[in-house]
Parts: C-alpha cells; sequence; structure tokens
C-alpha cells in the first residue's frame, strides 16, 4: 500500500459535499421524512407468492411475472441463489423457496434455470435440508409431513413466566414470528396445489417416508438435549385437554390480534405479518375481515414494483433512514433553521412512542418515549433507533442547545430515562428487551437459525453511550460506566469489536469507537488504540474498507472483502472519533470517496451491509450509501477547517434515574 498522502483539498471536498447534500434533500418527503429501499434475500419476494396462493388469493400475473423476474436474476450461475448478493454463496434454504415459488408462478421444472437449480438443490442433500422457517412453509403445501417439524404445542402462550421457557425470555422477532405459528402448527393445515406446481423432485427420498429430521448429534450436549425432549412431547401432546388446548388457541388467537393494530401489521416485519394474516385465515376469518385487511394491506405496503421486476421487502425503515440523513445533512453543515430540517425534527418528534409495549413485562416501572424503525410498531420500540433519533435531534438543536424548546427537552429526557431504563444488568444493551440473554433456548430444535433472543452487544451498547455522552453525561455517570465496562469486555483479540446488526467488525468498531469517544472516554488509551490500529491495518490498497458478510461464518476474514462506500464512511468516522483526522489512512479514505462519488452526487453500492441475523438474514439498505459518505465527509470537513468537538450536550432537568437499573438488580 502506497504511503503517499493525498493532497487535502477542502474545496474539492466542500464541492462534493454540497453534490451529495442536495441529492439527499431531494429525496425527501413531502411530509419531511426519508425512507429508502430496504432489500433482503430471495425468501421474502418468493414466501410473497406462497402466502397469496395459500390464502386463495393469488397475486395478479403481471405482479407474479415481475416478482419471478427478480427472481431469476437472483440466480447464481451454479442454479442456486444465495443469502446476499456479490460474494455470496448457495444457500439450500433460499434456493428450495425461490424454486417452489417459481413453480407456483408457472415455471416448469424443465426449463434450463429449473434444472440447474434442481441439480444444485439435490446436491446439497435435497429439501428435507432446510431450516426449519422453510419446512414450516414446505408443511403448509404439503410438501413434507407436519411431523417433521419441531414440536411447538399451541399450550406454549400458557406457560408460567418462572418455566425455562416462556414468551417473555424470546426476542422481540421470535415472539411475533412464533406466536401466530404456533396457531398454524395446532391447526396443521395444508393449502393442495396442482400437480404441476408441487416440488418432490427436490427431495432425495420420498417425503411422506420422513420423520425425524432433527437428529442428534455426537457431543451434541444441550441440542441432543432438546431433541430428546421434542421428540417425546410430540408423543404426550395428544393427552393435552381439549379444554385446555382451546384456552392456549383462544389466547395465542387474541395476542396476534391485538398484535396487528395499527398499520404496522404484527410486528411490522413481513415473516411475522404473513404469519398472522396466515393464521387468521386458518381460524376462519374472512378475507373482508378488518384485521384480516388491515394486514394484508401492510403486506402489500412492503412491495417495490418496477417497470421489469418487482420484490417485497422484509420491512420498511423510515424512522432508520430519517434520523440517519437528518445527521449526515447537520454534520455536513445544513443549518438547523432550514425547512428542511425543521419538517424532518417534526416528522421524527411525531413518531414518539408514548404507549406501553412488550418490553413493558420486564420493565413495569418504567415509562415509554423511545421509538421504532418502522411508520408504526408501538408494540416494539428499539434502543437504536431511540438513540440515534436523539442524536439527529441533539445535532440539529445546535452545539450547545440553546435552540432547544422546553417541550422537547421534556421529550428527549423521557427518551433518555426509557434509554437509561432498558440497560440489562451486564451493562449492555439488546435492541428491544432488557436481559433477554437465555442462551440455553438457542439450542432448542425449532431455534435453528441461531436466532432466538436479543442479547446486550456492542453496537447497541455503544449507540446508547454515544446518545447519553451528547446528553453530556460522562464516565462518572454509572450507566455511562457500566457500557463502557461491557464494551471493554466484549472487545475481541485483534482490537475489533462484533457488529450485529451492520458487517461487521467494521460496523462494531466504528460504533464503539464513536461511542466512547462521545461518551468521554480517554481515547488513547490503550484498549481505543487497539481499535484503532485495527481499523488502519483492515484498509484496501484502494483506500476504502470493506468486510464480507462471511466473517459471520469465519472471522478470520474480519475487515476483509471489496471496498464500499459506507463500510469506508464508518471505518473514517471511527478514525474521526479517534481524532486521527490527519492519518495517511484517513486522508486516503476521503480520497477513496471523492473517486467513487457519481455525478448526481451518490455513491454506488450493490453491497449488502446490513445484518437481520447474523449467518442467516442479511440487508441492503439502498441508502447507506448515500447518507453515510456525506456524514463522513462533513465530520472531515469540519474537524479541518475548525477543530469542533463531536460533542454536544442538552441539560436536562435531571438525570435519567439509575435506580431502575439498581432496582431490578436487587430482584
Amino acid at each position: 500500500m502506497s504511503t503517499n498522502n493525498p493532497p487535502l483539498d477542502l474545496d474539492k471536498i466542500g464541492k462534493a459535499i454540497d453534490k451529495a447534500k442536495s441529492r439527499l434533500l431531494g429525496r425527501q418527503a413531502d411530509d419531511g421524512h426519508w425512507v429508502f429501499e430496504l432489500e433482503a434475500d430471495v425468501t421474502i419476494p418468493a414466501e410473497y407468492i406462497l402466502y397469496r396462493a395459500f390464502i386463495g388469493k393469488p397475486a395478479d400475473p403481471e405482479l407474479t411475472g415481475r416478482i419471478a423476474a427478480y427472481l431469476l436474476r437472483k440466480q447464481l450461475p451454479d442454479g442456486s441463489w444465495p443469502l446476499y448478493d456479490e460474494d455470496g454463496r448457495a444457500d439450500i434454504s433460499a434456493s428450495v423457496k425461490a424454486y417452489f415459488a417459481l413453480k407456483v408462478a408457472g415455471h416448469s421444472k424443465d426449463e434450463p434455470h429449473m434444472v440447474r437449480a434442481r441439480q444444485i438443490i439435490l446436491a446439497m442433500g435435497g429439501a428435507a435440508k432446510v431450516n426449519v422457517f422453510t419446512r414450516i412453509t414446505l408443511c403448509l403445501f404439503g410438501q413434507m409431513p407436519w411431523r417433521t417439524c419441531p414440536c411447538m404445542p399451541i399450550e406454549l402462550v400458557l406457560l408460567p413466566r418462572w418455566f425455562f421457557f416462556h414468551f417473555s425470555k424470546v426476542s422481540y422477532w421470535s415472539r411475533a414470528v412464533v406466536i401466530p405459528l404456533l396457531i398454524l402448527y395446532a391447526l396443521r393445515p395444508i393449502h393442495r396445489l396442482p400437480w404441476e406446481q408441487q416440488i418432490p423432485e427436490l427431495f432425495t427420498s420420498p417425503p411422506d417416508s420422513l420423520v425425524h429430521i432433527d437428529r442428534y448429534r455426537p457431543r451434541g450436549g444441550l441440542k441432543n438435549l432438546f431433541i430428546f425432549v421434542d421428540r417425546n412431547i410430540k408423543r404426550l401432546v395428544r393427552f393435552i385437554p381439549k379444554r385446555l388446548h382451546q384456552k392456549a388457541l383462544d389466547e395465542a388467537e387474541r395476542w396476534t390480534v391485538e398484535h396487528m393494530r395499527g398499520k404496522g401489521g404484527n410486528g411490522a416485519v413481513f415473516p411475522s405479518m404473513v404469519n398472522a394474516v396466515e393464521a387468521l385465515h386458518q381460524l376462519g376469518y374472512p378475507h373482508d375481515h378488518p384485521d384480516v385487511q388491515r394486514g394484508m394491506k401492510a403486506l402489500e405496503d412492503l412491495l417495490v414494483v418496477k417497470k421489469d421486476e418487482a420484490y417485497c421487502q422484509p420491512c420498511v425503515s423510515p424512522v432508520w433512514d430519517t434520523c440517519l440523513s437528518l445527521s449526515a445533512l447537520a454534520e455536513a453543515g445544513l443549518g438547523q433553521s432550514t425547512k428542511a430540517m425543521g419538517k424532518a425534527t417534526q416528522w421524527l418528534w411525531s413518531k414518539q412512542v408514548f404507549k406501553p409495549g412488550d418490553w413493558c413485562g420486564r420493565m413495569p416501572g418504567l415509562a415509554p418515549g423511545g421509538w421504532a424503525f418502522q411508520y408504526e410498531n408501538d408494540f416494539y420500540p428499539d434502543l437504536d433507533d431511540t438513540a440515534m433519533v436523539l442524536m439527529a435531534l441533539l445535532r440539529c438543536s445546535g452545539l450547545d442547545g440553546k435552540t432547544v424548546a422546553p417541550e422537547q427537552r421534556d421529550r428527549i429526557a423521557a427518551a433518555a430515562n426509557w434509554l437509561v431504563g432498558m440497560q440489562s444488568s451486564d451493562g449492555g444493551w439488546g435492541s428491544f428487551d432488557v436481559d433477554n440473554n437465555a442462551l440455553y433456548l438457542n439450542s432448542i430444535p425449532f431455534a435453528d437459525h441461531g436466532a432466538l433472543l436479543d442479547p446486550s452487544t456492542s453496537d447497541l451498547t455503544a449507540r446508547c453511550i454515544e446518545a447519553l455522552g451528547m446528553l453530556g453525561f460522562g464516565p462518572d455517570y454509572p450507566p455511562v460506566s457500566r457500557g463502557i465496562e461491557f464494551l471493554r469486555k466484549e472487545q475481541e483479540a485483534d482490537g475489533s469489536w462484533f457488529g450485529r446488526w451492520g458487517c461487521n467488525y467494521l460496523y462494531g468498531t466504528w460504533s464503539v469507537l464513536c461511542g466512547l469517544r462521545q461518551a468521554g472516554e480517554d481515547m488513547s488509551r490503550s484498549y481505543v488504540r487497539r481499535g484503532v490500529e485495527w481499523l488502519k491495518s483492515r484498509q484496501n490498497p484502494d483506500g476504502g474498507w470493506g468486510e464480507t458478510l462471511y466473517s459471520y461464518v469465519d472471522p478470520s476474514l474480519a475487515g476483509q472483502g471489496a471496498s464500499t462506500p459506507s463500510q469506508t464512511a464508518w471505518a473514517l468516522l471511527g478514525l474521526l472519533a479517534a481524532d486521527e483526522h490527519a492519518a495517511p489512512e484517513t486522508l486516503r479514505g476521503v480520497e477513496y470517496l471523492l473517486e467513487r462519488q457519481q455525478n448526481n452526487g451518490e455513491w454506488d453500492e450493490a453491497h449488502y451491509t446490513g445484518t437481520g441475523f447474523p449467518r442467516v438474514f442479511y440487508l441492503r439498505y439502498h441508502g447507506y450509501a448515500r447518507y453515510f459518505p456525506l456524514w463522513a465527509l462533513g465530520v472531515f470537513r469540519r474537524l479541518h477547517a475548525d477543530g469542533t468537538t463531536l460533542q454536544r450536550s442538552v441539560a436536562l432537568s435531571s438525570p435519567p434515574e439509575p435506580p431502575l437499573f439498581e432496582r431490578r438488580s436487587k430482584k
């Protein structure tokens, strides 16, 4: 790698910022918010086709054809489908689901693309090797017998909180997905398809002969114990009294209907929304029932329909996109008094959640005040959005916070208090719940995706202490000091930090360095410098940074991959937080962004750099390459122009209440 530093040209940087800023402002909606496409893998659009078939309302042929065209574009040369583009590898579950959807869409098994897909699926072991969620989908259409699924008795909803399994012990997304799924498991419906739409050719042995798919493994430990329990429960469930069974079914129905309130659907994410609609359909709700109609409308709102193809998003990200766009524009010098900033902040204020949600089960004495990810998801505000929105609003209030109105200060205090109250007992923060860390539950057969829980993570913890730091709370404030200690324990041996919600160690290390800086940590401490040096060591010869999503499978690939604008911006922001604005690596990174900016002011990025569930589900945020590079260039220019610090604060009438977690720890 060359050690020659590119010349610093603030005028050139300023022009690049102005172009990017203008382009981003041009994408703002009339009401002040931003929302960009959010793309997952082919399982979501494939399941949309299957869901419409299951409820007896197939999508119109034109839309189905466009989704099929999208699926075909995503097919790899070997015939399979991956979990993410670029360097993605064949995935058996995604491939089976895409193949199945294409058959339902009218594609013959003899077409060349179907032959190639079938060959690679059979080479990977056939459709019996799919994950549990795909297995359930196949059972819904009679392609596999229901007995092959892990036992999910509806009576689970009646278990007491003290039991080793309770729905308060699993993550929000698991809760929202599984409870309506229990209804489907209890009813075990089968939607019969025409023979030409079925997929027996994907099995290496007759599917009707399958019994136990989840098998004992040598030295399987806890997993083997849960498989043993699962097989025995399957034998015993028929002895459950009918009255108790009906009571459980009624409770699951009540929960599902209640959590479908509003416009966002159950959980406001595709899998749980689909399960809820399908469950109500099987319970006899007609298509014109208000709850079913609202659920179906929420699903239709996820579609992205273009001229030649279409796909279904896993959810929408307006609050996330808006607060990040707002922060990028503020750091790029857009004045807080501009009309665009005013409309954006007002829109964010309108989305603050003051209703109790599922999190109240763990924190009944805590007042609400957070933000959710989507347009509407009152049951599940999250810590990541709340922290990021707080910081965006503070950036727009000016450096000293004097422009914050009293009523806004009260709302900031409510959000900060909720943030502090949601700190887990290990000193970290999870995304949606407190102390959601019963890791043994990831060993149950149903949880083969390994993402049943929502434990504390480095990126979330860093975000929360960063927000508290911007509010003026430093390492002497107990929640911040406990958060810093959590981060020190979570640091990897090479100096980096794991990234749960973005790819991967670049995302985690950026988040932590920014969090530590804003929280007032001494950035010259040895553990911090190890993180900085790790970032520098992972710079690519072209001056950028990139990391493959395969680093979740193979950690030796941490920080390695083709350079991308968003990941380069994360690395730069991490270095800038550590006072490395004059470092050669920083200057080369800035030059990378300048050289790759398009004439329209944006950056092009086809890579998936977002994470839904590590190893299982990944995301491409179409906005990441539009606001993160702008953000990094804005901070770089400011630090070189006037040396302004990154810290801001708004004086609150009183600090958030630490006794909330202290009281919890004494229980």
